[in-house]
Formats: C-alpha cells, sequence, structure tokens
C-alpha cells in the first residue's frame, strides 16, 4: 500500500478494477479545507486517459508491472506469436492487446507489459519510431519536392496504409510513429 505522497510520474496504481499509470500530478493545498492530488490516470488495459482527485493521504495499491523485450515471429489463427529475446520463451497474444498490429513485421522488436502478480500480459508496445518501405503510392507530381501541406495514401510493407506527403514514391523507406501511424520522414 501506498499514499498519495508517494505518487511520480510513470508509478502503476489499481484503481476501479483497472490497471492505471500516473501520467500527471498535482498536490494542491487550498488555504480552506483539506489537501488533495490532482491527477491524470492512463489506463494500462484501454489507453484511455482519466482525472481523478485524491484526498491527502489516500491509500493506494500499487501494482507491479515488468516490461519484458520479445521479437515478433509470425501471425496466425492462435494470435500474434512472440519469442523472449533473452529466453527464447515464445508467447501468444491477441491483436486487441498489440499497439498498431497493423504496423508489425517479422522479427521487429516490442516489449510486452505483464502483469507480475498474474503473470498476465497486459500489452504490446511497438518501438516510438519504426521503419517501413513503402510498397505503392501513386507518384509524386513535379515541383512537389519540398511541400508537405498535401498528402497522399501510401502502403508500407506491413500491408498498412499511412499518409505521407507527395514527394515520397514507391521504395522510399519511411520513418512512421507507432503511436498515431503518422509519416515521421524519411529514412536515410
Amino acid at each position: 500500500m501506498a499514499t498519495t505522497s508517494d505518487f511520480r510520474n510513470g508509478l502503476c496504481i489499481e484503481f476501479n478494477n483497472d490497471l492505471y499509470s500516473i501520467v500527471q500530478f498535482q498536490h494542491v493545498k487550498p488555504g480552506k479545507g483539506p489537501a488533495f492530488v490532482r491527477t491524470k490516470l492512463k489506463s494500462i488495459t484501454t489507453g484511455k486517459v482519466i482525472e481523478n482527485t485524491f484526498t491527502s493521504g489516500h491509500k493506494v495499491t500499487v501494482a507491479r508491472i515488468e516490461r519484458r523485450p520479445y521479437q515478433f515471429l509470425y501471425k496466425d489463427d492462435l494470435g500474434y506469436h512472440f519469442m523472449h529475446t533473452e529466453t527464447f520463451e515464445q508467447v501468444a497474444i491477441q491483436k486487441d492487446l498489440i499497439v498498431s498490429p497493423d504496423l508489425l513485421k517479422e522479427s521487429q522488436k516490442v516489449e510486452i507489459v505483464y502483469h507480475n502478480e498474474t503473470e498476465t500480459p497486459i500489452s504490446c508496445e511497438l518501438p516510438s519510431f519504426i521503419i517501413l518501405e513503402v510498397t505503392y503510392t501513386e507518384p509524386g507530381v513535379k515541383g512537389d519536392t519540398s511541400s508537405t501541406s498535401s498528402l497522399k495514401p501510401a502502403e508500407v510493407e506491413t500491408g498498412a496504409t499511412i499518409m505521407v506527403p507527395l514527394f515520397v514514391n514507391t521504395g522510399n523507406k519511411i520513418k512512421i510513429d507507432t503511436r498515431d501511424k503518422s509519416y515521421s520522414e524519411r529514412a536515410k
């Protein structure tokens, strides 16, 4: 058990029958009335961010989570299969636990978040940025080489469709932000 004085960014707590990570907190001591802690909590299972206020000294249960390095192997009827990079143990995970599953390619490094007490996977997170090759996009128009205000759809090697600037062509490697599936830059 921990109290509100133990709050820090990234602390994982059990709240409303779910696991939440503290994104932001602020200790408030008004001139009149008791002190309280205003927080922003992000659900580890759904990714939804909520705001909550705890009275000062409120006890919360700290949840222990562990991030483990895995490598994506393949996908079949049982789910997505990953291999632990150190122990070579394999695990199958359902699509709904993976952040941006359409950006996964073979041998992609990921982190699987486990709940320590139950040893169950909570989520699978890709790196913030990945580099993929564009397999198909309409050709760019001459003269539109530096404009990023206009976008066109491009299919990458995993089958996902990403909106890219007009100067990106088939065969280019691009850097993609996996958090919102957006184009970042051309890879060198």
